[in-house]
């Protein structure tokens, strides 16, 4: 491995699971890593290169950036100020001398994506192809490893998802594809890359195979959009948060992740998991 000269390459999201994947498919790589999280006491065990720099605070994420020529960026945690928090970010990582970012945004990102929080993914990708900074976009579907939560403690999935379908995409799987593309960036540069699982269910399809997988009874219930705000209402969440809670479902009503790629496996060398596959590993 050309270790002196591959270029040292920053990791954000580490305590999660997408960058903590990462970090575990590259870590005896001989590649040269720095973990940059908020608190290096949540950092992954034995990791060595690591520095705190929140999203938002420009002059530490600078500092923390210097000297990394690859950035692994995993979207910040669901807030009000999300993009204020990437652009932020991304402009240090260009004052630090960051020369190409990986960014995981989202699956049919644009201005007027159905699921709200898709359009903060393109205004951050916009952002960053105005930068100095070359670019690799991953494009990820809806994680298949949430929708058995979403079923909670009563085995039920609400949402006004109707009968449309999701190509949705196991979190491993995100994580090799991100290894892979990190292990060798340069022949990413400029890429959109669309992840997917194997196939596209409606959510009534991934009630019954959690139910056949786990043993527990499971259905879905479509709500009407009045059912799914009064329902959300309930957790005393801002607005903006319930907005984005039922825009999952609408977004897939609207057939807008009915989306079906062969990303995964071409990137890998190996198929991606489908619902029953994560449900199994679990």
């Amino acid at each position: 491995m050309r270790t002196n000269q591959h270029p040292t390459i920053a990791i954000t999201g580490s305590t999660g699971h997408i960058g903590g994947g990462v970090v575990e498919h590259l870590r005896g790589s001989g590649l040269p890593l720095r973990l940059v999280v908020r608190d290096a006491g949540r950092a992954p065990a034995g990791a060595g290169d690591v520095v705190e720099a929140p999203y938002g605070d420009r002059a530490a994420a600078t500092e923390a950036l210097r000297g990394a020529g690859v950035l692994f960026m995993v979207s910040a945690s669901e807030s009000a100020d999300r993009l204020e928090q990437h652009l932020t970010f991304i402009d240090a990582a260009a004052a630090a001398g960051v020369r190409h970012v990986v960014y995981t945004s989202f699956l049919g990102a644009g201005p007027h994506a159905t699921f709200t929080l898709a359009r903060t993914h393109w205004a951050t990708e916009q952002h960053l192809r105005a930068s100095s900074m070359s670019w690799t976009f991953l494009r990820n579907s809806f994680y298949l490893d949430v929708f058995p939560l979403f079923a909670g403690q009563e085995g039920v999935i609400r949402g006004p998802g109707g009968d449309g379908r999701v190509g949705a995409v196991a979190r491993a799987d995100v994580a090799r594809v991100a290894a892979t593309i990190l292990a060798d960036a340069s022949v990413h540069e400029g890429r959109t890359y669309d992840l997917t699982g194997p196939q596209a269910l409606t959510l009534a399809e991934m009630a019954r195979v959690i139910a056949q997988e786990t043993g527990r009874a499971t259905a879905y219930h479509d709500e009407t959009l009045e059912e799914a705000y009064a329902s959300r209402q309930t957790y005393g969440a801002p607005d903006w948060q319930v907005e984005a809670w039922v825009s999952t479902y609408t977004a897939i009503a609207a057939g807008e992740l009915d989306v079906v790629t062969d990303t995964v496996e071409r990137l890998t060398g190996t198929p991606p998991m489908s619902l029953a596959d994560v449900l199994r590993s679990a």
